[in-house]
């Protein structure tokens, strides 16, 4: 190959994984699923303040809707809103109960102190065993995390509680920072689920 030949194959090589990063990007905030623009939660409705894509590698993983009170703009905003809130998600394709659950407590360790971590070891377990109990979701299930103040993180799967809710108020800001913390999950998915909305509904 020549030099000329090198340098044009090294090009296409750039412009293609450019344009597969462009195409990730656009696809963390286009959902293909029905997420409904208001709930009703812990006796107020909230609304749905943003929805987007989790994608992993390459593999879109979930869809995932926020709902609020009001809305939201920014991570700091979100996690200083009290009152109750909701994750939403639908798996895109097969997911792994214990697989999911380890991810989850990863997100939550990377933006937490351990100290801080500490004192919430047994509502974080029971994330964990909570997953690990479903071997795996299928594209399509769905799965939730509701909070409302003094009660604790409410976990459904397939629109089922899986328990008695957990932890306290400090408990869920843990959950939200897997998703809104200084090393986010998936920062276009951030932005796409504080982003109004404009592709709600």
């Amino acid at each position: 190959m020549t030099q000329l030949q090198t340098l044009a194959a090294r090009a296409r090589l750039a412009a293609l994984i450019t344009g597969t990063l462009l195409c990730l990007q656009a696809g963390a905030a286009t959902t293909v699923s029905r997420f409904e623009p208001t709930v009703q939660l812990g006796g107020s409705t909230l609304q749905l303040n943003g929805k987007g894509t989790r994608i992993r590698l390459v593999f879109k993983a979930y869809d995932m809707g926020l709902y609020t009170a009001r809305h939201v703009g920014s991570a700091a905003e979100l996690l200083a809103l009290p009152g109750p809130k909701r994750l939403q998600f639908t798996a895109l394709r097969e997911l792994q109960g214990t697989e999911l659950g380890r991810l989850f407590l990863r997100g939550i360790s990377d933006n937490t102190p351990s100290q801080q971590l500490t004192r919430h070891t047994l509502a974080t377990t029971r994330l964990i065993e909570i997953f690990s109990g479903k071997p795996k979701l299928m594209a399509g299930d769905s799965f939730a995390m509701d909070f409302v103040p003094g009660k604790g993180t409410q976990f459904y799967i397939q629109g089922q509680p899986q328990g008695e809710p957990v932890g306290d108020d400090e408990f869920f800001s843990l959950v939200l920072r897997i998703w809104f913390g200084d090393a986010p999950a998936d920062a276009h998915l951030r932005d796409a689920l504080l982003d109004g909305g404009k592709d709600a509904g």
